[in-house]
């Protein structure tokens, strides 16, 4: 079992052996990690409501396709 007297010597060991300096690079980028995940979850919870087709324009932009390219085929003929 791990106690916190060993806790403490392995971060006394990653200190001295990478410098604080690298240490507080490495949290920083974990912290960035995070937050940018949060606010990926939160735009996929966003998109299904604006990524809801509306089914007029569908249907309107189906039938300009079909005319424009009843067009096209007469036209090439």
């Amino acid at each position: 079992m791990l106690s916190w007297t060993h806790i403490l010597v392995v971060v006394a060991l990653v200190v001295l052996l990478f410098g604080t300096g690298r240490v507080s690079d490495l949290m920083g980028d974990v912290a960035k990690g995070i937050k940018s995940f949060k606010k990926g979850l939160a735009d996929d919870d966003d998109e299904p409501a604006a990524r809801k087709p509306d089914p007029k324009i569908i249907e309107g932009s189906a039938t300009q396709d079909s005319a424009s390219r009843t067009k096209d085929k007469a036209a090439n003929g």
